[in-house]
Formats: C-alpha cells, sequence, structure tokens
C-alpha cells in the first residue's frame, strides 16, 4: 500500500478503517461509494465538521446532543423522581428507542474498569449523586459485563444508604451483550422486570 498520506483515496482508507467494527474490505468499499455517489463526500464533510462543533454533553445529564440542557432534560413531561444510569449516550438511545421509559438519565461515560485504569473519579460518579435530590427512584441499565456488573453493584453501595430505591434492569439483556445492539422489545421488557438491589 502506497503511503496514506501521499494518495488521498488510501487515506481515506486508512481513516475509515480507524472506525469501530470497520475492517480494510469493509472501509475500500465505503471508500469507493463515497467517490461513486454525487455531493456524498461533501456531506459527509460538513456532517463531520457539524458535528465537532455543535454537539457536547448536556450539563445535567451528560448526554451527547446540540443544545445544553438536551431535549430529554427540557422535558417538562418527563418524569424527575426517577433516574436511569447509563454508561454511554448510546444506550440511552437505546432505551430511549424502546418507549418504555419516561424519567430521567444520566450518562456515566463508561464503567469501572481496574485494569484499564478507569475507577469511580474517572465517571460521572459525583455528577450522580449531586442531582438526587427529589429523586426516589435509582435504575441501574449498565451493560450486563463483568464491568456494567461492578459499576452498578458499586453504585448500588452509594446509593441505598441514602434511602432510594435502587434497581436494576432484569436479565432480559443478554449476558455480554449491549444495550445499543438490543432490539426495543428486550430493553422494554428489562426495564418493567427490573429489580430491587
Amino acid at each position: 500500500m502506497a503511503d496514506a498520506a501521499s494518495d488521498p483515496l488510501d487515506a481515506l482508507v486508512h481513516h475509515l478503517g480507524r472506525l469501530p467494527g470497520v475492517g480494510q474490505k469493509s472501509a475500500t468499499r465505503l471508500a469507493y461509494h463515497i467517490l461513486r455517489t454525487d455531493g456524498l463526500a461533501e456531506d459527509l464533510a460538513a456532517a463531520l465538521t457539524l458535528v465537532r462543533t455543535e454537539v457536547g454533553r448536556c450539563s445535567t445529564c451528560f448526554n451527547l446532543a446540540a443544545n445544553d440542557p438536551c431535549a430529554i432534560c427540557a422535558d417538562v413531561r418527563r418524569e424527575d423522581t426517577i433516574v436511569c444510569v447509563v454508561e454511554r449516550t448510546q444506550d440511552l438511545q437505546a432505551i430511549e428507542r424502546s418507549g418504555g421509559f419516561r424519567g430521567r438519565y444520566h450518562v456515566l461515560e463508561g464503567a469501572l474498569s481496574p485494569l484499564d485504569g478507569v475507577g469511580p473519579d474517572e465517571l460521572r460518579v459525583s455528577e450522580l449523586l449531586g442531582r438526587l435530590t427529589d429523586v426516589s427512584e435509582v435504575i441501574l441499565a449498565t451493560n450486563p459485563t463483568v464491568e456494567g456488573d461492578a459499576t452498578a453493584l458499586y453504585l448500588a453501595r452509594l446509593l441505598k444508604p441514602m434511602g432510594l430505591r435502587v434497581s436494576r434492569i432484569a436479565r432480559g439483556v443478554s449476558v455480554g451483550a449491549e444495550l445499543e445492539y438490543t432490539d426495543s422489545g428486550t430493553i422494554s421488557r428489562a426495564l418493567d422486570e427490573r429489580r430491587e438491589l
């Protein structure tokens, strides 16, 4: 392969290949599709520039959004006394697609992973604790992985002494799966069948 810096097509394939789940063959296929489709390169460039300049974290829940507060935090019809804690914005979006939750959210921006150097101080735990004044229940919707379970147990130990009802989403979501890739019905059922920790 020629030096990616000297060949624009190779550079495009290289950068597309840096995306999660995109291998060399897929990156090449995407690059050629971009070249063949009129206006697609310009539209993609504009969208990428816009997302980098216009999207940030909601100062309340830490969702990625173009506005602060995000549309969910600004929605007065949502239930203020229930907060669903998720690892990532993609998990929040998966729960929203299920249509089974009308409360508030809190995005941790990760999960506890001591081997990777991720402890409570690297997550949005202190911000969560600071916003629970009028909350009666916290639903822990971390992913059903070792890291997600460890995070849920850690949070449950912090939250229970505060007199809050602490629940965990049911195991309708496959162990090792990520919420982002789980179907809406399964997520909705998991929320309905959550259990207290």
